[in-house]
């Protein structure tokens, strides 16, 4: 698969090594242009190549989205339209505080700001660190470390979770963009943890189980 990606930092540099050892060609992009990345693609072999952001966002069958959440308005959103987009943005201000989205999520604003996009929320939740050094192909699913999915598009999650089970992790789809993006944004209980696919489905069963008796609850009081 022809996969671009937009930003090189501790993210997208991490899951362009991962993709190219999967065996996928990658064109890894920075505001900066392709010479900044010279030294970078170098160690990732020749599946890996530098390009602009424009021609990354060309390039890929999916493109994975890796900058500074607060730079989202940047994205070439015309070459976007109709890719699979893999939102791996958290909303941190420069501060490494969180912007106060109000009741929507980081992706639903990411969504506005690329229409047309079969965008998944993915590869945001993990450390850069567990992304690089956690995933096991030579393990059954159900013992590696949970990667969670979440989005509206149903084909769109099953490329994605082909690609995670690829580089060594389970997938595990957490629902809609609002919903199931909203368990993978900082300050959810699956932020930033290392489980197994079998606890995180677990997890998020008792997650469900406990607003499902919250709402019979509620309607009983009234």
């Amino acid at each position: 698969m022809r996969i671009g990606i937009i930003g090189s930092g501790n993210i997208g540099g991490t899951a362009a090594r991962l993709f190219t050892e999967a065996g996928h060609e990658v064109a890894l992009s920075h505001a900066s242009g392709p010479d900044s990345l010279r030294d970078q693609i170098a160690t990732l072999g020749p599946r890996a190549r530098a390009t602009t952001v424009e021609a990354a966002a060309e390039f890929g069958e999916v493109v994975l989205l890796a900058i500074p959440w607060r730079n989202r308005r940047e994205l070439p959103s015309e070459r976007l339209r109709g890719k699979i987009v893999v939102d791996a943005m958290n909303p941190y201000r420069p501060d490494f505080k969180l912007y106060d989205l109000g009741d929507s999520t980081s992706s639903e604003e990411v969504a506005r700001v690329i229409p047309g996009a079969r965008l998944v929320k993915a590869f945001n939740h993990l450390y850069a660190n567990d992304l690089a050094t956690r995933g096991k192909r030579d393990l059954p699913l159900e013992e590696r470390v949970a990667l969670l999915i979440a989005g509206d598009d149903p084909d769109a999650k099953r490329a994605v979770a082909n690609l995670v089970e690829e580089i060594g992790f389970a997938p595990v789809d957490t629902g809609s963009l609002r919903d199931g993006g909203r368990l993978q944004e900082p300050g959810s209980p699956l932020y930033a943890r290392t489980m197994s696919g079998t606890d995180a489905k677990a997890a998020l069963r008792r997650g469900d189980e406990a607003r499902s008796g919250s709402r019979s609850g509620a309607a009983r009081q009234h």
